[in-house]
């Protein structure tokens, strides 16, 4: 046997060592031992169409609501689309169903989240709130920013129901847009290419002033909370997506930190908003492990300077963001073939053999959990390899 395989074969035997069995349908007690105290748990995914990644982490989601008191899920999906899903388990909206509250998920991908796994969490966790007070029950909230213009139709809904003053003065600018139609590509390629001028000052406007009445009427008493910040958090989004949909043409690294400083800022918000009566808020995370591993560890930092969500908690919030990432050998996975292409599922190649996870499946093991903060077996996981990483295309 050569150096090279007896290293290889000592390097499954140390991940066999310390990796912890799972069942797929069993107890994740051995996630959250690993999670401990953390107030921000990060759960990725390999894909965004397979039912093994979206069931385990509803299960781990559930536990962290339920056994350590987590007071929200954040997800990469549309705020104004998980929004209406917040206000169903939250009990405030008006969807008698899970079913119709999943209903706003219209835009492509729809079976990121409108699938047989989240309408099982989404009603779990509406039953799990009945019982409690409302100031305890657990949220559900979108971190994208690809709402722009049903984003710009909540922030106009809000002030002709609150601030009428405001609404016709916000309405006129925000129809900065309406020479570039709906498609908000279209606008990304007229100002970002060809030098057409944009609606950033617009946005910025509309958002200063709503935030200012809204302190205002806050100091007043006279604000409802919720309302108020889904309203600001709507403006907030139409503000950076115009500044998403400008860069995406002339740079891919300017538009992806754009994105993922964008999920950052949410986040932040919402631990903000959710912990504005003193105690410290958890959140859990749902979204791919390209968003939520640590960028700086990979490629995607050292070579093409991106920056992403689980590298901006991991420098905010160090230990107490805890990031878990998942992946496969093999499988299946629900994609499309192109953007806006109907749904097909799709076999996955078995993992290559400079993979994580090839070396992973040749311990033998069908389900488990590694460790990455401590254990002789991180020395020989620094080597590179390739990791898997399956889009919606």
């Amino acid at each position: 046997m050569m150096d090279s395989d007896r290293n290889e074969q000592a390097l499954v035997d140390a991940v066999r060592s310390a990796a912890l069995p799972l069942d797929h349908e069993g107890d994740c007690q051995a996630v959250l031992d690993l999670i401990g105290d953390a107030h921000f748990v990060l759960l990725g995914e390999a894909s965004h169409g397979t039912h093994e990644f979206y069931a385990g982490r509803a299960r781990i989601t559930q536990a962290l609501i339920a056994r350590k008191g987590f007071h929200a899920v954040a997800v990469e999906g549309d705020w104004p689309d998980a929004h209406r899903i917040n206000c169903f388990v939250r009990g405030r909206g008006q969807d008698a169903s899970v079913e119709a509250a999943l209903r706003s998920f219209r835009r492509f991908p729809t079976w990121m989240w409108r699938n047989a796994d989240v309408v099982d969490f989404v009603g779990w966790l509406h039953e799990h709130n009945r019982s409690l007070p409302s100031s305890l029950r657990a949220g559900f909230y979108g971190l994208d920013l690809y709402s722009l213009h049903s984003s710009m139709e909540e922030v106009l809904r809000y002030l002709e129901a609150e601030h009428p003053e405001l609404a016709a003065l916000a309405r006129e600018r925000y129809a900065c847009f309406d020479q570039f139609g709906e498609d908000s590509q279209l606008y990304g390629l007229l100002t970002g290419v060809r030098g057409m001028a944009g609606c950033a000052e617009q946005v910025v406007a509309n958002l200063l002033d709503l935030r200012r009445r809204i302190d205002e009427t806050a100091r007043a008493g006279e604000v409802d909370a919720e309302d108020a910040f889904d309203a600001e958090q709507n403006a907030r989004l139409v503000g950076n997506a115009e500044a998403y949909y400008r860069s995406m043409y002339m740079s891919d690294v300017s538009s992806w930190n754009l994105r993922d400083a964008h999920m950052a800022q949410t986040l932040q918000a919402l631990e903000r908003h959710l912990g504005r009566h003193g105690e410290q808020p958890k959140i859990v995370v749902w979204a791919h492990n390209s968003h939520l591993g640590d960028a700086r560890a990979t490629e995607m930092g050292e070579r093409r300077g991106e920056l992403n969500l689980g590298q901006l908690m991991r420098e905010r919030h160090g230990s107490d963001a805890f990031l878990v990432g998942w992946s496969t050998h093999g499988g299946s996975v629900t994609a499309a073939s192109d953007w806006d292409a109907p749904t097909r599922r799709m076999a996955v190649q078995p993992a290559r053999q400079d993979s994580y996870e090839h070396l992973m499946h040749a311990t033998g093991m069908e389900c488990f959990v590694l460790p990455l903060r401590t254990g002789p077996h991180l020395q020989g996981l620094r080597e590179p390899r390739l990791e898997r990483a399956i889009g919606v295309i």
